[in-house]
């Protein structure tokens, strides 16, 4: 079968290649997953380029690159509430392949009616990320506001819709007037386009009449920034780095506002407490059986694992607004076509 293999760590990203592989054996007491579709990730550069911090030990080569995935069950468990032939939804390094074999503590979802292969693919590793973020971490309420940086993003359009599910104003922030339109059509009630708002704090503070936000969701690395539109005894959710650089942060404006700096990484919190992650899938599950969470794919074809370089080029460069999504077989094109 194939698989995007990394034997050893690339410097380009062109360099990635599809490599047959032995199929996996069905696991004793595990999954064995046929994989339709496959969500494309910034971590993912970070593991291909070995400049993660899991590069360090659990992300070794030679190593199946990808994070999450949808596809159908071809084996599972005796005791698991899955069977043969279910379509699910999941996250497990190693997706960018025709099959995967699991480990039965693996957390997978049946896809909710009216979402497509290639929609799911794209949940797992940005949905819990999001509602963790907000609900379990800063506590979000309705009537809050919050900002969301990167809000096209995979992750931001994520965070867009959780914030608007519970009553909460959101203001994004995105690169170009085209992605703006994504998180505005998803439940903001306003974006900011820091290409042509080059101090868009200001923006955000005349959005919220000078009082600034009350919780700034940042998976990009703004959060210096931030605390310039942040209210006093603010939150403000550190959730990655994707704008490439880990910031130095004015602490005197986080003692003046006597604002709250959380960190937020959802692998960590699987490892650490595994009732967590259920109490957080419970809380997901009464917003996505309401419609009010949908999968935003973004509407460049990736057909095949041969394509993973491209998207992730086109990640790398900021082209790609929603989720980029890997077709790996034409299961994926089964369900409703959840594109914007």
């Amino acid at each position: 079968m194939k698989a995007i293999v990394i034997h050893d760590f690339v410097t380009h990203l062109d360099n990635i290649r599809v490599t047959d592989v032995p199929p996996p054996e069905p696991p004793q007491d595990g999954f064995l997953i046929r994989v339709h579709a496959a969500g494309v990730n910034f971590v993912d550069i970070l593991y291909a380029q070995g400049k993660h911090q899991n590069n360090r030990s659990l992300v070794r080569p030679p190593f199946t690159l990808g994070l999450e995935f949808a596809g159908t069950v071809i084996s599972a468990p005796p005791t698991s509430a899955f069977k043969p032939g279910d379509k699910i939804f999941g996250g497990h390094t190693g997706s960018y392949s025709e099959v995967i074999s699991l480990p039965p503590s693996t957390t997978l979802h049946r896809i909710p009616p009216g979402w497509s292969m290639q929609g799911a693919a794209g949940m797992a590793a940005t949905l819990p990320v999001a509602y963790g973020a907000l609900v379990q971490r800063a506590g979000v309420k309705a009537g809050q506001t919050v900002l969301v940086h990167a809000a096209a993003g995979g992750l931001g359009i994520m965070a867009v819709q959780v914030a608007a599910a519970l009553g909460c104003r959101v203001i994004g922030t995105a690169g170009s007037a085209e992605k703006c339109a994504v998180p505005v059509r998803y439940g903001a009630a306003a974006c900011v386009d820091y290409t042509e708002h080059r101090e868009w704090w200001k923006q955000v503070l005349g959005l919220t009449e000078g009082k600034g936000v009350d919780v700034v969701f940042d998976p990009v690395g703004l959060i210096d920034l931030s605390l310039k539109c942040v209210a006093h005894y603010g939150k403000l959710l550190v959730v990655g780095f994707a704008g490439g650089d880990i910031e130095n942060v004015a602490m005197n404006r986080v003692l003046l506002k006597q604002v709250s700096l959380i960190g937020y990484r959802y692998g960590e919190t699987l490892r650490r407490s595994p009732e967590e992650d259920r109490l957080l899938w419970h809380g997901l599950q009464g917003l996505v059986d309401s419609g009010r969470i949908a999968p935003v794919v973004y509407d460049t074809v990736y057909d095949g694992l041969e394509s993973v370089p491209r998207a992730l080029n086109d990640l790398n460069a900021r082209k790609v607004w929603g989720k980029a999504v890997i077709t790996v077989d034409n299961g994926a094109k089964t369900g409703l076509d959840m594109r914007l």
